[in-house]
C-alpha cells in the first residue's frame, strides 16, 4: 500500500488518523492569541517600518474592534471581510473578527474591483476592512456602491507608521493615498472600535469556521475553502514543532502577503506560538527586504521561489549580512534547484522546500530544518500529518507500490470543504477506511523515510500521441542551462499528436541565447515524447499574485498569439 507516516525527527509515535487531535487538542485562534499574550505581553508581536506594536496592545485593540462589530450588528457566522495589505492593522482584525464571532475572508489587495465583487457576493460579506492606500480604497469604494456589502471600516495608512515617516509620507506620498470619505457606510478604524470588551462567544474550534480562503484560480473559478479553527491553530503549532530552534529568539521577516494562507500559518499564526516577532513589510521589494534585514536581523525568512532569484539579482545582495538567518523556507511553487544552490552559494543560508494547498490550511510537509535537506523534494508530512498516494484512474484505490500516484493528505489542518460548492467537495476528497483524504491533483512517489516527491500537476499533463509528459521534468532539465532563469512548459495544440510541449524561458541577466540553441539543447537531453516544438524566450514571465509563475495565464497568452 502506497502510503506513508514516516519516522522523522519530530514524531515517534505513529496512530490512525482518528488521533489527530490526541496531539492537537482543539483550540480557537483568539485563545491562541491570549495565550501568547498572557506568556509575553510586552513583547513585540509587530515590527512595522520601524514602529513596534506589543501583544498586550494588539490583543486590546483586537477586543475593541470585536466589541466595535458586536455593536455593528455583526453575529454568529456573520462574513468579515480583510482586504488588506501587510499593516499592523491586519492583526487586530483578523482575531477581533473571530473574537466576534465571525467567518473571516482574505481578500487579495491585487483584485480588481470585478474579481473583490465576485468573491464579497459569492461569500457574503457584510464588512469589509481596507486601508486608505490608492490601490486598495478606490476599488473598495467602488465594491461598496455596486454591491451587498454593508459596510467599509477604513484605516489611515500614516497613522501606521512611526512618526517621522508618518509626517514624510502624509507630505511627500500624497498620490499613494485616497482621502476617507464621510458617509455612514464608511468608518475609520479608530472610530469603529468599541469602548469596552466584546461580549463572550463560545467557540467549538472543530465546527466553527474561522476563515474562508479562496483558491487562486489557476485551474479555474476560485473555491472558498472552509477552514475551521482548529484546521488553523494546529497548522501553525504543526509548523512550529517542526522548528529546531523553538524558544529561541524568533524574528520572521514578513514580506509574503497575510492575505494568503502560506503566510496566514506559516507567518502570522506559527509566530504567535512561538511568541516572536513580524518584522512585517506592506509588499515584497529587494530593497526594503534588505533593509529590513539589516535594521532587524531576522532569524527566518518564508518567500517563494521568485522572491529567492529577486533577491539574488539584486546587487545589494553582496552587502547583506544575512548571519542572523536560521533558515529560510520555500513554498508556493517548486524550488528550482539553481536558485537553491545560488542563494546557499551566496549567503551561506539554505533553502527548506515545503509544500501545502489552501486546502490544507497552509503547509503539509517538509524537509527538516536541520539534517536530510533533499533537494528536488518538498521533504516529509508534518507531525500527524499523513499521505498516501492514490492510482490515477481510480482515486478509490491506493496506486502500485513504487508507483506514481495523486498525493493524498489527511490531519487536522485538512479543510472541512468548499463553500456552497458541495459538487467540487466529491472530487476534492477520497473517502478510505473511513477518513476523507484530501486529494491534491498532484503527482508524486514515496521515498526512503518518508520524503515525498512531486512530480508534476494532473491537471498540467501534456498528452503527446498517447504519452503523458509531465512539464516540470522537461522544466528541470530547461533549468540546468546556465542561461535560463525560469521556466515553463505548456502543451500546444498538434493536428497529429493532440498536444506538443513547447517551452518559455527568461534569461539570466546578461545572457542573449537564442531559442533555437536552447531547444536543440534541451531536446538532446530529453525523451523523444518530451521534445518541445520551440523554446520561446520572453522578456518576463507572468505571475500570480504572490510571485508564482502562472502558467494558465502563459498558455491563455501563448494560444491568443500573445509575444511580450
Amino acid at each position: 500500500m502506497n502510503v506513508s507516516k514516516p519516522e522523522t525527527p519530530w514524531l515517534e509515535a505513529y496512530g490512525h488518523p482518528s488521533d489527530w487531535h490526541a496531539d492537537y487538542a482543539p483550540l480557537s485562534l483568539p485563545d491562541l492569541l491570549a495565550d501568547a499574550t498572557a506568556k509575553h505581553p510586552q513583547a513585540p508581536l509587530v515590527d512595522f517600518m520601524g514602529r513596534r506594536y506589543s501583544y498586550a496592545e494588539l490583543l486590546a485593540e483586537a477586543k475593541h474592534f470585536a466589541a466595535g462589530l458586536q455593536a455593528w450588528g455583526i453575529k454568529r457566522g456573520d462574513r468579515v471581510g480583510l482586504y488588506l495589505p501587510n499593516v499592523p492593522t491586519y492583526i487586530p482584525a483578523y482575531y477581533g473578527a473571530l473574537m466576534a464571532g465571525a467567518t473571516l475572508v482574505n481578500f487579495s489587495p491585487l483584485y480588481t474591483a470585478h474579481e473583490l465583487e465576485a468573491q464579497v457576493a459569492d461569500s457574503g460579506t457584510r464588512l469589509l476592512v481596507t486601508v486608505s492606500l490608492a490601490k486598495l480604497l478606490p476599488t473598495a469604494l467602488t465594491v461598496l456602491r455596486g454591491s451587498a456589502l454593508e459596510q467599509l471600516v477604513v484605516a489611515d495608512f500614516p497613522s501606521l507608521l512611526p512618526p517621522l515617516k508618518s509626517i514624510a509620507f502624509r507630505l511627500l506620498g500624497r498620490k499613494e493615498l485616497t482621502p476617507i470619505p464621510q458617509q455612514a457606510d464608511i468608518t475609520r478604524w479608530e472610530a469603529f472600535l468599541g469602548k469596552g470588551d466584546p461580549a463572550p462567544v463560545v467557540i467549538d474550534p472543530l465546527k466553527d469556521l474561522a476563515l474562508l480562503q479562496y483558491t487562486g484560480g489557476t485551474t479555474g473559478t476560485p473555491k472558498g475553502a472552509m477552514l475551521t479553527h482548529q484546521n488553523l491553530s494546529a497548522n501553525a503549532r504543526q509548523i512550529a514543532a517542526i522548528d529546531p530552534q523553538a524558544g529561541k529568539r524568533d524574528v520572521i521577516l514578513g514580506a509574503l502577503p497575510l492575505f494568503h494562507v502560506f503566510a496566514n500559518s506559516g507567518v502570522l499564526n506559527r509566530t504567535v506560538v512561538n511568541g516572536g516577532c513580524i518584522a512585517m513589510l506592506p509588499r515584497f521589494e529587494t530593497g526594503q527586504v534588505l533593509k529590513a534585514i539589516r535594521r532587524v536581523q531576522p532569524t527566518s525568512f518564508p518567500g517563494v521561489p521568485t522572491m529567492f532569484q529577486a533577491l539574488l539579482d539584486d546587487p545589494g545582495i553582496d552587502k547583506a549580512d544575512l548571519s542572523s538567518l536560521r533558515v529560510c523556507i520555500v513554498g508556493g511553487a517548486p524550488l528550482p534547484l539553481p536558485v537553491k544552490e545560488r542563494w546557499k552559494a551566496k549567503t551561506g543560508v539554505s533553502l527548506v522546500e515545503g509544500y501545502g494547498l489552501t486546502e490544507s490550511s497552509g503547509v503539509a510537509t517538509a524537509n527538516p530544518y536541520e539534517g536530510d535537506d533533499r533537494a528536488g523534494t518538498i521533504g516529509q508530512p508534518l507531525p500527524g500529518t499523513y499521505v498516501r498516494l492514490l492510482d490515477r484512474e481510480d482515486p478509490t484505490r491506493d496506486a502500485e507500490a513504487g508507483e506514481p500516484g495523486e498525493l493524498a493528505i489527511a490531519g487536522p489542518q485538512i479543510m472541512q470543504g468548499y463553500w456552497q460548492r458541495p459538487e467540487a467537495d466529491e472530487s476534492a476528497f477520497a473517502l478510505i477506511d473511513g477518513t476523507r483524504w484530501l486529494r491534491t491533483g498532484d503527482v508524486a512517489v514515496l521515498e526512503g523515510q518518508g520524503y515525498v516527491r512531486i512530480v508534476d500537476r494532473i491537471k498540467d499533463m501534456i498528452a503527446v500521441g498517447g504519452f503523458k509528459v509531465f512539464p516540470s521534468q522537461v522544466e528541470h532539465v530547461l533549468l540546468e542551462h546556465p542561461a535560463v532563469k525560469e521556466a515553463l512548459v505548456i502543451g500546444m495544440p498538434d493536428d497529429r499528436l493532440g498536444e506538443k510541449p513547447r517551452a518559455f524561458v527568461t534569461l539570466q541577466e546578461g545572457e542573449d541565447t537564442p531559442g533555437a540553441v536552447l531547444c536543440e539543447w534541451l531536446n538532446l537531453r530529453v525523451g523523444k515524447h518530451e521534445r518541445v516544438d520551440d523554446v520561446v524566450v520572453r522578456e518576463s514571465m507572468p505571475k500570480t499574485m504572490i510571485g508564482k509563475l502562472d502558467r494558465k495565464t502563459l498558455k491563455e497568452q501563448a494560444l491568443a498569439g500573445f509575444v511580450d
